[in-house]
């Protein structure tokens, strides 16, 4: 999966004619590989942002212009990149401006200045990103009204603190206009679901939600047959708005759960229609979504002991449509500090002789704490997708695809007066007062 996934995604937001990956698989005696938040994304977005960066020191150009001058522009939309992808929506340019109007870019000049007549280097990092992610195959969702009223919603995925609960009874709630508190999810049982693909590659809104909204249309148009039996009307003369069938141009009304219980009455059932009230559905996207966004990062860094503080931390993403904006900010928050952890602490050592796991647990793994991140600051663009009928693109990995590069051009940015070009993750204190050390007599001769 990081392989597939990723390979495809190294052009990135840029307008790269021709470009060749390769990809060299080494069978080792360690723990396997496999997916993380991301899976392959993070990779490609790493080697393109920071090769950018580092063209654009080589070059003398500021990285921001580098990047605009070569962004996929939103005129060309839908664009199919070299490595066989197709883009079908995105705005580049728009996210990295206002990331950098955000984090004040004229403004860092004297704050660098500020930090180093104190003794320490201050840099300023951003990367622009892309991934692909809702993407076949289908997804299933069931929606079962009671007699009371009460709808249920099974749903072929699974949360694991996403808050799959709150987005899917927001869609439904809204398309059906009906209380959310009259909702309740149903997830992970298979004595109860009959069909599901389970969660991943941040399909569960795009591919989950559709099917989700598809078999409340689906729901409706049933209503509605039992509705036009109810009024003694033409089906074409019913209409359905705000959980409420009429008939237009008179004040006959019924709502949704009047027809309901309507269609579990023999009395009262519509001819042709079968009793009950459910209805599934099955979305099965075109092709992946391809969120995109920017992350800036600026840091400071202590010379002598090479310890790394995230000053400040914004993010400007296109998810498309924007169903729940507080479980989107959750979303980029753990991704980010998922992100962070990769970049500045994480890293699995094994014993060289004998090829035992050394930092099997998080007593020797060193994952970010609440202390290693500053408040991240979340905003977003809204370019709806094309593929989807909600117009979402996903948002479950984006943050950890962004943040790698982002801090590392910061970390770099910070150190590039002493030359230093380049450091590999993780940025540990050590690796970096290491590279700090080694600098100084370059610099000093």
């Amino acid at each position: 999966i990081p392989t597939a996934s990723g390979a495809v995604m190294h052009s990135g937001v840029y307008a790269i004619p021709a470009i060749h990956v390769g990809v060299k698989g080494v069978f080792t005696n360690t723990v396997p590989v496999d997916a993380y938040r991301g899976a392959g994304r993070p990779e490609a977005a790493y080697a393109i942002e920071r090769l950018v960066d580092y063209a654009a020191r080589q070059l003398g150009v500021p990285a921001e212009e580098l990047r605009r001058r070569n962004f996929i522009k939103p005129e060309a939309m839908p664009y199919q990149t070299a490595l066989g992808l197709n883009y079908d929506s995105g705005e580049f340019a728009r996210n990295l401006d206002q990331a950098l109007a955000a984090g004040d870019l004229a403004g860092f000049r004297a704050r660098r200045a500020e930090a180093r007549a104190r003794g320490h280097y201050r840099g300023l990092g951003h990367a622009v990103y892309i991934e692909q992610s809702g993407f076949p195959p289908d997804e299933f969702a069931e929606l079962r009204f009671d007699q009371s009223g009460t709808l249920t919603i099974l749903m072929g995925t699974q949360s694991s603190g996403q808050g799959h609960q709150t987005a899917y009874t927001q869609l439904a709630a809204e398309r059906l206009g009906i209380d959310p508190d009259k909702v309740r999810v149903l997830q992970g049982d298979t004595a109860a679901i009959s069909f599901g693909r389970g969660t991943g590659g941040s399909r569960s809104i795009p591919v989950g939600g559709a099917s989700l909204v598809q078999a409340a249309d689906k729901l409706i148009a049933k209503g509605r047959r039992i509705a036009a039996h109810l009024f003694e009307a033409a089906e074409a003369d019913v209409e359905f708005a705000d959980g409420v069938f009429s008939v237009a141009g008179t004040d006959r009304r019924l709502g949704i759960d009047e027809v309901a219980r309507a269609a579990f009455d023999p009395a009262r059932q519509a001819p042709g229609v079968e009793p009950g009230f459910d209805e599934s559905g099955h979305f099965t996207p075109p092709q992946p979504t391809f969120p995109n966004g920017c992350h800036l990062c600026e840091v400071e860094i202590e010379a002598d002991t090479g310890h790394i503080n995230i000053l400040r931390y914004l993010v400007v993403d296109d998810f498309g449509t924007v169903i729940n904006p507080l479980l989107l900010a959750g979303q980029v928050q753990g991704g980010v500090a998922q992100g962070v952890g990769q970049a500045m602490l994480e890293r699995t050592v094994f014993d060289p002789e004998t090829g035992q796991l050394l930092t099997g647990s998080l007593t020797d793994y060193c994952i970010a704490r609440a202390e290693d991140l500053p408040a991240i600051e979340f905003s977003y663009n809204i370019v709806p997708c094309r593929t989807n009928p909600l117009g979402v693109k996903g948002a479950g990995e984006a943050g950890a695809i962004g943040a790698p590069p982002a801090l590392v051009n910061a970390v770099v940015d910070a150190l590039s007066e002493l030359g230093i070009a380049h450091l590999d993750m993780p940025l540990t204190p050590e690796r970096v007062w290491q590279a700090i050390q080694a600098a100084q007599p370059r610099k000093a001769a």
